[in-house]
């Protein structure tokens, strides 16, 4: 133990005689005394910053940006509310009519054994939904009238601005394909 710590203060003697050395640093000073002499340096103030401005975003109800405009057709607005197209209002609500028609994407088709083509439907929160002609589908109550391999025809009612309601049809092809209107 006695030889330990005694070889323990020989090496801090040695580390501390190096650093004691009389190496000349003159041109250290020099350097240092250059840079005290210069001028200082003036800090820019802080910026003064605009208080946040609230904006209220009032165009909740429009058509969102990311959907196609609709065309509506001089002859539909010629349809008063008189029109006999009305949506069936006491009818129970299917599953994919709480999703928005741009949430919902057409994944495949599959066939029975009674021969009925069904198409599969990608809903809004990532389940698969299967559906066949006659269904509903969308939030502007939309009725499946054809599927085809590769696309689905809907029929849309939505009102027409005049207090009545128009059918507009719809298009949903299947993913990766294109063509939707």
């Amino acid at each position: 133990m006695k030889h330990a710590s005694l070889i323990c203060v020989m090496a801090f003697a040695t580390v501390l005689q190096g650093c004691g050395g009389t190496a000349d640093t003159s041109d250290l000073q020099q350097y240092v005394n250059d840079l005290q002499k210069r001028p200082r340096g003036r800090i820019e103030p802080i910026p003064v910053f605009k208080p946040y401005e609230y904006f209220s975003y009032s165009a909740a109800g429009l058509r969102s940006p990311f959907e196609l405009p609709v065309v509506v057709d001089e002859s539909l607005k010629s349809a008063g509310p008189d029109s006999d197209v009305r949506p069936d209002l006491d009818r129970p609500k299917e599953h994919l009519e709480q999703y928005p028609l741009a949430e919902l994407a057409m994944k495949g088709t599959m066939s029975g054994s009674d021969g009925i083509l069904w198409a599969l439907v990608r809903d809004g929160d990532g389940g698969t939904v299967r559906v066949r002609e006659g269904s509903y589908m969308g939030q502007n109550h939309g009725r499946i009238i054809n599927i085809s391999e590769n696309r689905m025809n809907l029929i849309e009612i939505v009102p027409n601005g005049l207090g009545g309601w128009v059918e507009r049809p719809k298009t949903i092809a299947l993913d990766g394909i294109g063509g939707e209107d």
